[in-house]
């Protein structure tokens, strides 16, 4: 066999098409991640720890000790309404990442899951993970990214159990029940404790909402009510204690105590008006007329007596002894004076007490007349009187 010389055009294509070939093995390496299948969608309960599951291979590849390889990993949390989040880098052989994040596997390492600890509702969103590979000198060469979603639900929190309305009997009242808190929406379950064990549904049973009406009230539908709050990850429940009773409602209390306290309001304003009608009449009763023209005064009769005006006997005077003495005065004897001594004003009525009619009295010794003496508030004394014979009558 006879070979034919090759041209130097034909030796430059092939070198061209070696080199070609050389350099093109490493570049059609594609990165792929992978995500286990129904894993797309995770829920997590509150509190607790998740994992993220991605790792990702090279296809092309001839060799793992390929010194070319250099990757990059970023994780990012999207949420509504929200800018993008990164949770965590791996760049140039570095981790970081946000509190309560971490990666599962050390790096370098195929498996690029993500670890999320002490979960929040505020966790919830779209986690996607971003993986690029570089050859020695920097160059991209594949790039690829997935996304995973994650749910975290809250159980119920404690709910709160109310009364609505009067319990008495034949009346209605509603029992409500609400949970404050509670990831996906709770659902509600009202049912009556031992003895009498009772459990409700609809339509008396509003189990959205957490209500239970209860209608016509009799005094065996009394006991304890316990309300459940539940969903797909836990349960609270709380009750309340139902007394049906037989005495008259609130607002029959209400209307007999106003009406007491109106009528107490009533007799309270009589009794004060009967008070001032009362000192308004005694008022001019007591007031004293100024103008008013004095008693007159009457004479002494003879032989009388007069008491003062305090009620105390303060002399008694016979007309006798307003009498001059007959005869020259003896010596030593006692000569009657009116004595002014007392300012008592005398009564304008006289106690008689020998019956005898008035007579004019005489006047004194003085030239004062018993009645002047009177006026002038002068008090008669007695004075003992002498007979003829020289004995004191």
């Amino acid at each position: 066999m006879v070979s034919l010389p090759r041209s130097p055009a034909t030796n430059l294509l092939r070198l061209l098409f070696l080199g070609l070939s050389t350099l093109a093995s490493p570049s059609q390496a594609q990165l792929e991640l992978h995500v286990p299948a129904g894993l797309t969608k995770l829920k997590a309960v509150e509190g607790a720890e998740v994992v993220l599951p991605v790792w990702y291979t090279l296809q092309g590849q001839v060799s793992s000790s390929q010194t070319w390889e250099l990757l990059t990993v970023m994780w990012f949390l999207e949420q509504e309404g929200k800018d993008l989040n990164q949770v965590l880098a791996y760049i140039s052989r570095t981790t970081t990442s946000k509190p309560r994040v971490s990666l599962v596997y050390s790096m370098p390492s195929h498996n690029v899951s993500l670890r999320l600890q002490g979960l929040r509702e505020k966790d919830s969103g779209s986690y996607r993970c971003s993986v690029n590979v570089q050859d020695h000198q920097g160059i991209n060469r594949s790039h690829s990214s997935k996304t995973l979603e994650l749910s975290v639900l809250v159980p119920p929190a404690p709910p709160s159990c109310r009364l609505l309305g009067v319990a008495r009997v034949g009346t209605n009242v509603t029992l409500s029940c609400q949970s404050p808190r509670s990831k996906p929406a709770a659902q509600y379950q009202w049912e009556r404790a031992p003895p009498s064990a009772q459990v409700f549904f609809a339509p008396v049973l509003d189990a959205i909402r957490g209500s239970l009406s209860l209608t016509n009230l009799s005094s065996s539908m009394s006991g304890v009510y316990i309300c459940k709050a539940h969903n797909e990850v836990g349960s609270a429940q709380c009750n309340v204690t139902l007394e049906v009773s037989t005495g008259p409602g609130p607002a029959v209390v209400a209307g007999a105590v106003v009406g007491t306290l109106v009528g107490l309001g009533l007799l309270a304003g009589l009794v004060l008006l009967y008070h001032r009608r009362s000192k308004a009449l005694e008022e001019p009763a007591n007031d004293i007329k100024e103008d008013a023209i004095a008693p007159p005064t009457l004479p002494w009769p003879k032989g009388s007596d007069t008491i003062s005006k305090n009620g105390t006997l303060s002399s008694v005077t016979s007309a006798r002894a307003l009498r001059q003495p007959q005869g020259p005065p003896r010596p030593g004897a006692l000569t009657p004076t009116p004595s002014l001594s007392s300012q008592v004003r005398p009564s304008p009525r006289l106690l008689r007490t020998d019956g005898a009619h008035p007579q004019p009295t005489s006047p004194s010794p003085g030239g004062v007349s018993s009645s002047t003496l009177s006026r002038m508030g002068a008090v008669p004394v007695m004075v003992p009187a002498q007979s003829q014979a020289g004995s004191l009558v």
